[in-house]
């Protein structure tokens, strides 16, 4: 080789070397400046996962008395189990209307008179029975039928064959009517009713017209939810539940629990109540009295009852017919499930959002209910990014620990910690969400740290290595 080929050779080899030193020295400040950064960014407000710890437990450490009962296998009950099993044929009761006609004495004719013909009466659109004849009488309260010329007669609990019976012998033994001539005639014009009133807040059970009686009240709330109710009239043999429900709108919507409440109006359950507040005042006060104790929740009153409308396959709300049966006064009542709602805060969107009614929402679909998908981020957490936002919107690797926040007893509060990427790969690694729960979402130590090193790489490396 000549002197001019070693001449070249060097310096080249020189070139190369200069040109890894620059290289090594820009990297090394990069280096020192993203470590810079990093401890800075340590110190931020920013970084919640750093700054803002919640003490979680593992949801597979959790005691099962904190998880949500699942209700996906519960299966809606037989409604026919609301309804009483009319009789073969109408028994009368006080409150009924019959029409009676008895000739020559109902209405009353001279002997030489032709009789005359019994009015006939045409029921009005919303009822059921036939066209009756007769003069129009009720039964009485004491269960009795007044007719001219005779002692009341006794008619509770008969069919209309039966007193139509009752009627010819009265008239007979008393010698009012020959055996021939007594032949009385006895229809139903209007039948008895019971009057119940039906408190909803669910709307009415849907946004059509209720299948409502010519005599019922019933009152419709407004858009507000507020209640809607009054009094409705049942006639006689469908005063129970399911007929209560449909002339007031059907089964409780969506926005109201699954669950129907009965209250009595009798005296006796009246005071059964009373009793049953009293006894609570009582222990409320007691708990009151000890700064150490916890305050006791209202228990289930004995006194009202509580028709589930869903139940696990196989099982029964073992209702008796004096269960069903709604008697003068009775309350029915559908409560509104307003207040089972969930609450979201940190990287997902904040908010209250309603629970499902009749399926079960563990974490990852609650994150999809409130517009953070699994692997994607909330808009709040685009823009934050990792550690204060520095990385801005360079930042992707997604959050990947959610909080629970729940609600015990005595105002306490158990902290769930899920592992996003446990939860996608493993369905029992999702807890079920349960109303009041509180769902916060933050990055892991070292998603920050990454998504902030991917941010300061894009931002101030690659500006660095341009300039110089």
């Amino acid at each position: 080789m000549n002197t001019t080929s070693s001449n070249l050779v060097c310096r080249q080899q020189d070139a190369g070397q200069g040109l890894r030193a620059m290289v090594w020295q820009k990297l090394q400040r990069f280096g020192a400046a993203v470590a810079s950064a990093t401890l800075l960014a340590g110190s931020l407000t920013g970084c919640s996962a750093l700054t803002q710890p919640i003490d979680g437990i593992p949801a597979s450490r959790v005691p099962q008395q904190f998880f949500a009962e699942p209700k996906n296998d519960l299966v809606p009950v037989d409604i026919s189990l609301l309804t009483l099993e009319p009789p073969r044929e109408y028994v009368i009761g006080p409150g009924d209307i019959l029409g009676v006609y008895i000739e020559g004495v109902l209405p009353f004719n001279p002997p030489s008179a032709p009789p005359e013909p019994p009015p006939v009466n045409f029921p009005d659109a919303q009822s059921t029975l036939p066209p009756s004849i007769g003069y129009p009488i009720a039964v009485q309260e004491d269960g009795t039928l007044s007719l001219p010329l005779i002692e009341p007669l006794d008619v509770e609990g008969l069919t209309l064959d039966q007193i139509r019976d009752a009627i010819r012998d009265a008239y007979t033994d008393n010698d009012i009517l020959r055996t021939d001539k007594a032949r009385p005639i006895v229809t139903i014009i209007q039948e008895r009713t019971v009057d119940v009133i039906v408190v909803r807040e669910d709307g009415g059970g849907g946004n059509g017209l209720s299948r409502q009686s010519a005599s019922s009240v019933f009152l419709r709330g407004g858009t507000d939810r507020s209640a809607s109710g009054g009094l409705v009239k049942l006639k006689a043999y469908q005063n129970d539940i399911l007929h209560a429900l449909v002339e007031t709108g059907g089964l409780p919507g969506l926005n109201a629990k699954n669950e129907v409440k009965i209250l009595r109006a009798s005296t006796r359950n009246r005071e059964a109540r009373e009793e049953f507040l009293a006894e609570f005042r009582k222990q409320r006060l007691a708990a009151m009295a000890d700064p150490c104790a916890c305050p006791p929740k209202l228990p289930e009153d004995p006194s009202i009852l509580r028709i589930p409308l869903r139940l696990p396959p196989g099982d029964s709300p073992n209702l008796s017919p004096e269960d069903i049966t709604l008697k003068e006064g009775d309350i029915v009542y559908i409560e509104s499930r307003e207040t089972e709602v969930f609450y979201t805060g940190g990287l997902l969107p904040g908010g209250e959002f309603p629970l499902p009614r009749d399926y079960d929402l563990d974490v990852l679909g609650a994150m999809a209910m409130v517009g953070n998908g699994v692997y994607g981020q909330s808009s709040q957490a685009q823009r934050s990014g990792g550690l204060g936002g520095l990385g801005g919107a360079i930042a992707t690797i997604p959050p990947g620990r959610l909080f629970i926040l729940r609600k015990t007893g005595c105002n306490g509060q158990i902290a769930i910690e899920v592992d996003l990427a446990k939860a996608i790969n493993e369905p029992s690694s999702r807890p079920l969400i349960k109303a009041g729960d509180t769902l916060v979402l933050q990055y892991k130590p070292e998603e920050e740290i990454l998504n902030f090193g991917l941010g300061t790489f894009f931002t101030y490396g690659i500006r660095e290595l341009i300039s110089n």
